[in-house]
Order: C-alpha cells, then sequence, then structure tokens
C-alpha cells in the first residue's frame, strides 16, 4: 500500500524550509486515522490521501457515510500555506484586520501581479502600474510586514510561477485566490 512521502533528515540550502514544508508526520498521522474511520479496505486516490491527511478531524468528516464521501460530505481542511494575489488581497485582509489577531496561523503570501496592466512594454506598463495603484501596493506591504505575511512587490514575477518555484511541495495544500474566470463554451 503507498502513502504519502516523508521527510528525510537532508540539510535544506532555504534557511525557510520549515515555512515551505508541509508537516508530513502529521500529514501520516493524519492519513492512518482516516484509514481506521474509513476502514483500511478503502482505496483512496493521491488526490483523497492529500486532501484527507489534511482533515481538522477526520471521525467528524468521515465516519457513519457508508462510503459516501466524494460529493456528498463537506470537509473541514487545514491548509498548510495561504497564496494571494493584490486585487484579492485586499478584501481578505481588511477582513482579516476585523478578527483582530496579531499574525496569520499559517505561511501567507501576497503576490503583487494582478494589478500590472500590460499595454506597451514591460518597463512603460510596471513603472506606471505601480505609480497608479501605489495606495493600493503600499497598504498590503504595511499590512504584509504587521501580520508576519510575506509580500512579493509588484515585478517580483507571476503568482504561478512564484509559487511553484518558490513554495511548491509534494503534498502540499495552499489556499490560493485568483483572479481567473473559467468559461463555459458550449
Amino acid at each position: 500500500m503507498r502513502g504519502l512521502a516523508t521527510a528525510t533528515q537532508i540539510p535544506s540550502p532555504h534557511p525557510d524550509v520549515a515555512n515551505r514544508t508541509p508537516p508530513y508526520q502529521k500529514l501520516v498521522k493524519n492519513l492512518s486515522e482516516v484509514r481506521r474511520v474509513l476502514g483500511n479496505g478503502t482505496g483512496l486516490t493521491l488526490a483523497e490521501k492529500i486532501l484527507y491527511s489534511h482533515l481538522d478531524n477526520p471521525e467528524e468528516s468521515l465516519s457513519g457515510r457508508n462510503g459516501k464521501i466524494r460529493g456528498d460530505a463537506y470537509l473541514k481542511l487545514k491548509v498548510d500555506r495561504v497564496a494571494m494575489q493584490d486585487a484579492s488581497a485586499q478584501m481578505a485582509l481588511l477582513q482579516f484586520m476585523t478578527c483582530n489577531l496579531p499574525n496569520t496561523s499559517v505561511p501567507t503570501s501576497i503576490h503583487c501581479d494582478h494589478m500590472i496592466v500590460g499595454e506597451k512594454g514591460a518597463d512603460e506598463d510596471l513603472i506606471g502600474s505601480i505609480k497608479g495603484n501605489k495606495e493600493v501596493f503600499d497598504f498590503l506591504e504595511s499590512a504584509a510586514k504587521k501580520y508576519g505575511i510575506q509580500f512579493w512587490a509588484p515585478g517580483s514575477g507571476i503568482i504561478h510561477q512564484v509559487v511553484l518555484e518558490n513554495y511548491a511541495a509534494p503534498g502540499l495544500m495552499m489556499l490560493g485566490t485568483d483572479s481567473r474566470t473559467f468559461w463555459n463554451w458550449r
């Protein structure tokens, strides 16, 4: 039977590796609890292993369902990381501020890329977008500093690539905000 990857004791080249690595031991323990609740004979897809290993309370979410979980159960998940882009981070931060918490409970980052308008070329567009959105970028940066959130300033890169290169890890569950709209073409 295959499970999730396990952590090794190889020294990390990155000083912030603890913030960037999923809690593998906890995930494996949670997955064992999931298997106990579901019964060890229940086959799970890789996606289910990742999702279920992030359950806040496997017993509460999965027991008593007679195997009817897919599409029928609401899962209380605990994510490992949150990544927000500049346009939606504004509202998320304003809502977070009303909670009066000193910092985020999971590693979080803000990526300023969605408010960069592309019209005349990278050099001119970046300068114009920074100037036009200065108040927003200043707010995001100051809120990030106050609440211990990593801040990727305008020009740092596209959120998808920055997240992939800096935060992605097997088994990681990340909550991300994006402005993509998918159309149902008929």
